[in-house]
């Protein structure tokens, strides 16, 4: 049996300025990845830590919409750390971007406390126990609670952002409650929430982007919808298509 991380895909964005390569047959991004990039905006300068940052996808738009920043990518598996690495270099980036091959379980032996500006984080979506798991393959640890759950994310979130620093999260609208549970145990104040449809014919947010704040006030703000698809059946929401682009 062929090793599924041997075969790649060449993956472009906006208009091909941005390379991506992709395990044809692991893990690999969705749109989930690209609302983050866009949704979390840090300030010039801002030192950024991407953890869980598979392929390297966020940290790669980030890099590219925001000239100034500098961004660490934290991932577990060896085959996506080695992978991000390579995609840093093809786009140029090793100046800007670093890899980290390690477990955020173990953030406090890997990096200094309070050493970033803004934490991104697309988890896995599945605890333990919902759906089939094939623990060994890229999927499983990218979607399934395999490696600690919301819970170890956002303490290791905290433990790495400075005082009134920026926590990002993108997660599933029906489990926004755990979400924000685990923010609130680790010291983390939502201050921002943007509820996420397929369409406009949809009666239920799929996703939530959440900004939340160390040691942040009370006051958030609930955005307005964002809309993946124009219509049930139509192209990409013009919001969307600015995403690409």
């Amino acid at each position: 049996m062929s090793d599924p991380t041997s075969l790649y895909t060449d993956d472009t964005l906006f208009d091909g300025r941005l390379l991506c390569r992709q395990h044809q047959k692991g893990y690999r991004f969705s749109v989930d990845a690209v609302l983050l990039a866009h949704f979390a905006q840090p300030l010039p300068g801002a030192r950024i830590m991407d953890m869980g940052t598979g392929c390297g996808i966020i940290a790669l738009i980030m890099a590219h919409r925001y000239n100034e920043t500098f961004i660490t990518g934290l991932e577990i598996q060896s085959a996506l750390a080695r992978l991000a690495l390579d995609n840093v270099a093809s786009n140029d980036f090793a100046h800007r971007i670093e890899i980290i091959n390690g477990d955020f379980r173990n953030i406090i032996q890997l990096l200094p406390a309070e050493s970033f500006d803004m934490v991104v984080s697309n988890p896995p979506f599945y605890s333990i126990g919902k759906g089939r798991v094939n623990p060994a393959s890229e999927q499983a640890w990218a979607r399934h609670e395999l490696n600690g759950d919301i819970f170890h994310g956002m303490k290791s979130a905290s433990f790495v952002v400075k005082n009134m620093g920026r926590v990002c999260v993108v997660y599933p609208a029906g489990n926004l409650t755990r979400l924000l549970a685990a923010m609130s145990q680790a010291g983390l104040t939502p201050k921002k929430i943007l509820p996420v449809y397929i369409n406009p014919e949809e009666e239920r947010a799929r996703l939530v982007l959440v900004e939340a704040i160390k040691n942040g006030g009370e006051e958030m703000i609930l955005q307005a919808p964002f809309y993946i698809y124009s219509t049930k059946n139509g192209s990409y929401s013009s919001q969307m298509q600015e995403y690409y682009r």
